[in-house]
């Protein structure tokens, strides 16, 4: 159950800046995960949620004549935001003006990727070791569009380098429009708990909307989340991963304090064969090697699921990942 305090204070639409959403419950940025394909099956049940697109590298948009694909939004999707990484504030700028033009309602900037590939550049997580490039970032963008610019970063580097509650403020002074806080610190990765209390620090010192991030894998975990914190909404991960319907059901209950019926597993496996089928259209053969993890994600919790598991993983067809799946769903019915 929602407390009375608490379904008051998410009665309201989100505000960020001067844009609104209609939802307390965002679909984070996901590296080789939210492309339009995933986006366009979160967004079915959860309408009114803000989606994220894969993250971009600045310097990549500054090299190319052409926009890559991870940057491709649907006029018919909003309310969307194109998240980029860098460390550079004059790229960032540059390509939050391209994202703009694609689109975007929102400019996020990624501070809290903890991918080595990227820290070892200078971008994600990294940043939060240099509060004053990524001060300088955010000012850079915020000049340089006429919509929000946001945050996404982590509580700290690791345990001694704790440095959320200065670095958030600096963000907000500098022009962020909202913060969305990882509370785990980027030695951690994604292991041991998320420390939700950050949350409800940063939250204390803020004025700008803050969003709670990790860790958020049901209804139930959402509300004990916006309960302990106090934050002004929850985003979603890796608790969509093979399950494109999370997003929706925490937004339903928030909305109405009803819980919908969860998928059955015929429905799961019929959204999977969706899925493998949109991506084979959208890229091609490359779709059905990336379709490979989607696949095995939805493939849990019902007898014969680790076979299947196995075989999925393996396809190299469309026709072979629909035939496995088709089979599964009649010894299931």
């Amino acid at each position: 159950m929602l407390s009375p305090i608490l379904k008051a204070r998410l009665s309201s639409p989100l505000k960020v800046g001067n844009f609104e959403v209609n939802s307390r419950v965002l679909q984070s940025p996901l590296s080789g995960v939210t492309d339009l394909v995933f986006r366009r099956l979160v967004r079915r049940y959860a309408p009114d949620s803000m989606m994220y697109t894969e993250m971009v590298s600045a310097t990549e948009l500054h090299h190319v004549k052409k926009l890559p694909k991870i940057m491709e939004v649907d006029a018919n999707e909003r309310p969307i935001s194109i998240q980029l990484f860098d460390c550079r504030p004059d790229f960032l700028a540059e390509a939050a003006q391209k994202a703009v033009a694609e689109g975007a309602d929102t400019i996020d900037i990624n501070m809290g990727c903890p991918v080595n590939k990227i820290t070892k550049k200078g971008g994600g997580s990294s940043l939060l070791r240099q509060p004053q490039v990524a001060e300088a970032i955010v000012r850079e963008v915020v000049n340089a569009v006429d919509v929000p610019v946001t945050v996404k970063t982590r509580i700290g580097w690791n345990d001694e380098e704790i440095t959320i509650l200065d670095f958030a403020k600096r963000m907000q002074d500098a022009g962020a429009q909202m913060i969305t806080v990882h509370a785990r610190t980027r030695t951690q990765g994604y292991n041991g708990n998320a420390r939700w209390e950050w949350i409800g620090r940063v939250k204390e010192v803020l004025s700008i909307p803050v969003i709670a991030n990790g860790d958020i894998f049901s209804v139930e975990s959402a509300v004990q989340c916006l309960e302990k914190t106090g934050a002004d909404g929850v985003m979603c991960s890796r608790g969509t991963l093979g399950y494109p319907f999370l997003v929706g059901e925490i937004d339903y209950f928030l909305k109405t304090g009803e819980k919908l019926p969860p998928p059955t597993p015929i429905q799961r496996l019929e959204c999977a064969k969706e899925h493998l089928q949109a991506l084979w259209e959208y890229k091609g053969d490359r779709g059905i090697l990336q379709a490979r993890k989607h696949m095995t994600w939805y493939a849990k919790g019902f007898v014969g699921a680790a076979e299947l598991r196995a075989e999925l993983s393996l396809i190299e067809t469309v026709h072979q990942g629909v035939d496995l799946i088709d089979r599964t769903i009649e010894q299931l019915n």
